[in-house]
């Protein structure tokens, strides 16, 4: 039996409220990816500043900059079965907290171990919303709308990055171009890092103006709210015991995939989960990250005064927001592999160029430059692969790692490849300050044979989702 709409309702309009009501909802768990990206990258106007600081070497400073990725991995780890047990806004709310207390931390250290102490904790709030807000927002979202909405939290990300450059520019101005310039009674990289306090503290209480997710609240045995929660994001009211039951139904026939499951073939693993890790491995390994960490350290090692560093570092995540909304666009029109290519090819080239440019530096301590005709390739090189790889890589990655598994492995082989994919980022982070000590030039042509390598392992190992059923996949 079917329920009849009252006079002077609207059911159309009631699925429009609805459907305003979950674009803010995502919107809102979307700022943990925000987080995400400024944490991750507000760093890269630290970066000498905490050297001078701290009077460290670069195999050091290495550690400390790469220390959040420790406590990523750990974040990522614990989020989903604490999520499990006390419910995905409670994880926010956590994650939320730590990045605050992270941010004062980091902004207020006392000594170089503190600082890195700092990073770990940061690191683990990053991780907690890498793995809490794409989930979240699939469980809210209805699936005519779930693709869009879920691509919130990769444009939060990028947006997340491009403010914390944008923010790192503004305080460095204000120091009159010296990082560790004085400003109220700390250096100017104490405000850069110690500002994230700010859309942190919006994030915690945003966490208080959504509703828990109705599949976890279903599987804690609140039915009553869950369906509240679907009537006021769904706007189907007719249908919500049947949308109650067929939540309860999914959620016990589903196969909980274990580490045991991936196993087999020649070489530990199933074949589709070598590929999985591959593309992980690919995504950290052309160096993209160098850009985020370190592009303002890397601009004044050739030669360019702090503020334009800081200003390209700025511009290059601007051409990042660009990249990755033109793969939000394509990636479902063009394909997986035909994108991925066209990246892998741009960032070859544009890798090649930075290497080559980079080769003609010369001079050493304050009087390093470059000829200007290498500088100005250098610097179109850098924004070129940064676009290349956000039209590409950045996007295509976690949509093929969502798509190439088995139903039956889907869960664990994600874990696994975002694992390889954390320690990749790892190393390409620990390794950077060192091996640019070592030649600069050398160190380019090193992501450049990455970038190369990349192509003939999309051609030959990576699957195409496109058109086919997730069932189909594997």
């Amino acid at each position: 039996m079917t329920s009849t709409p009252q006079a002077g309702t609207n059911p159309a309009g009631g699925q429009s409220a609805a459907l305003g009501r979950v674009v803010f909802i995502a919107a809102a768990a979307a700022m943990g990816g925000f987080l995400f990206g400024y944490d991750s990258s507000v760093i890269n106007g630290a970066v000498e500043a905490v050297r001078g600081r701290f009077e460290i070497g670069s195999a050091l400073l290495a550690q400390v900059i790469a220390a959040a990725l420790i406590g990523s991995a750990i974040g990522a780890a614990l989020a989903g079965r604490i999520a499990d047990r006390i419910g995905r806004i409670r994880v926010m709310q956590i994650a939320a907290v730590i990045f605050t207390v992270s941010a004062v931390g980091s902004a207020l250290p006392f000594a170089l171990w503190d600082l890195a102490l700092w990073r770990v904790l940061g690191g683990v709030a990053i991780g907690m919303a890498s793995v809490i807000g794409p989930a979240y927002i699939a469980e809210v979202s209805p699936p005519a709308y779930r693709g869009r909405l879920a691509s919130f939290q990769q444009a939060a990300i990028v947006t997340g990055i491009a403010v914390s450059q944008l923010v790192n520019f503004a305080i460095l101005n204000l120091a009159d171009g010296d990082q560790r310039g004085e400003l109220a009674g700390l250096e100017a990289w104490q405000w850069m890092l110690g500002i994230m306090v700010i859309p942190s503290l919006a994030y915690f209480l945003l966490s208080f103006v959504i509703p828990e997710s109705p599949r976890y609240l279903i599987s804690v045995g609140q039915h009553d709210k869950a369906r509240k929660v679907l009537g006021s994001i769904e706007g189907e009211h007719d249908r919500l015991d049947a949308r109650v039951d067929e939540i309860e139904h999914q959620m016990h026939s589903e196969h909980k995939s274990t580490f045991k499951d991936l196993l087999g073939g020649r070489f530990g693993f199933l074949p589709i989960v070598w590929v999985g890790i591959g593309l992980s491995v690919f995504q950290q390994l052309v160096g993209i990250n160098v850009v985020f960490y370190y592009s303002a350290t890397l601009w004044q090692s050739v030669g360019i005064n702090p503020e334009s560093s800081f200003l390209y570092s700025f511009t290059t995540s601007i051409v990042n927001i660009v990249g990755t909304v033109i793969a939000m666009l394509l990636v479902d029109r063009v394909g997986r592999k035909p994108l991925g290519l066209a990246g892998s090819i741009g960032m070859t080239i544009s890798l090649a160029l930075v290497a080559w440019a980079f080769s003609a530096r010369t001079g050493s301590g304050k009087n390093v430059s470059l000829p200007d005709t290498q500088g100005a390739v250098a610097l179109i090189g850098a924004h070129t692969f940064t676009l290349f790889f956000a039209l590409s890589w950045g996007v295509v990655v976690w949509v093929l790692l969502g798509e190439i598994f088995p139903n039956k492995i889907r869960a664990a082989g994600l874990g696994v490849a975002a694992a390889a994919q954390w320690v990749a980022n790892w190393a390409i982070t620990a390794s950077f300050p060192s091996l640019s000590d070592w030649n600069l030039s050398g160190t380019y042509v090193i992501y450049t044979c990455f970038a190369l390598l990349s192509i003939p392992f999309l051609l030959k190992w990576v699957p195409e989702p496109k058109g086919k059923a997730l069932e189909e996949m594997g």
